[in-house]
């Protein structure tokens, strides 16, 4: 994935860990730690999704902090079909909310309903997903952190014993046992695992 210099990531060297903070920072540390000899792969991960970073790490500092730079305004620049905004309508009218314009598909007894609703259809959708993240909020964020914990234990510990335990564990917020399977993975590892493990195992 591409991010912004100020995304907050983690890099780790092998199984080490080598730096946490904004992109900016610990893509220089990246940088260094990829120029030595012999070096373990470094992997950058987003400290939110665990999602990798890919970053070209060639060149000085002063190059790598320019790409950085030069691809964040790129992808502030490049408009995204998927978050068009609605065009603005002119001349009197309801001041431009935010709104975003997309296509939804129900079926006509969802319309029918709908219909019936105050506001109309785009004022009782909104309420209804606006209802619908305050309700699921604690399981959107379990299902998230096991989402991003998951992805990481893949990447770094795939091959770690007690893997395919953790990560049953892991799905069925199982703390102790969890914390049981990963107790003799290497300690970085663990310690960041446990953090974004945190909400999945509360």
């Amino acid at each position: 994935m591409q991010a912004a210099p100020d995304t907050r990531c983690t890099a780790f060297a092998g199984q080490h860990r080598i730096a946490s903070g904004e992109l900016r920072h610990v893509a220089l540390v990246a940088q260094r730690a990829s120029a030595v000899a012999n070096a373990p792969p470094v992997l950058i991960f987003d400290d939110r999704s665990s999602q990798p970073i890919d970053i070209d790490l060639r060149g000085t500092p002063a190059d790598l902090l320019k790409r950085l730079a030069e691809a964040s305004e790129t992808g502030a620049r490049a408009p995204d079909p998927a978050v068009a905004e609605a065009t603005p309508r002119k001349g009197p009218g309801r001041p431009r909310l935010g709104v975003i314009a997309r296509e939804v598909t129900l079926l006509p007894r969802h319309w029918q309903w709908l219909a019936t609703q105050p506001g109309g259809a785009s004022v009782a959708l909104r309420k209804l997903v606006e209802e619908a993240r305050r309700v699921h909020a604690g399981s959107d964020r379990k299902r998230e952190a096991q989402e991003s914990a998951y992805r990481f234990m893949s990447a770094l510990a795939g091959n770690e014993p007690g893997f395919e335990e953790a990560a049953r564990a892991l799905f069925a917020g199982d703390a102790a046992a969890f914390e049981e399977r990963i107790a003799a993975w290497p300690e970085d590892v663990r310690e960041h695992l446990a953090m974004l493990a945190a909400d999945a195992l509360a």
